[in-house]
């Protein structure tokens, strides 16, 4: 009888980190987690743009490619500049 309470007792305290372990994972982890996939997606995001901004200033055509789709991008300032320079 004494060894059956030993038994139940281990697992009964196995279960018990095991449901605090999992409760610290998806309390903690979990939130820190996408919290850094966030951060390096926005960061993803403003280096693309930062990009095209930098190829835009240059005026002169550039290429945008996503996926199978590519994009001829020109800056409509250097038009308007180049217009008041011919003027």
């Amino acid at each position: 009888m004494a060894d059956k309470n030993k038994i139940l007792i281990t697992s009964l305290i196995i279960v018990v980190v095991l449901l605090i372990s999992f409760l610290i994972y998806l309390f903690l982890v979990v939130p820190s987690l996408n919290n850094y996939i966030t951060e390096k997606q926005l960061e993803g995001y403003q280096y693309a743009l930062a990009s095209i901004l930098q190829e835009a200033a240059k005026c002169q055509t550039f290429q945008v490619t996503y996926d199978n789709q590519t994009l001829n991008l020109f800056a409509v300032e250097c038009l308007q500049q180049e217009q008041n320079s011919s003027a």
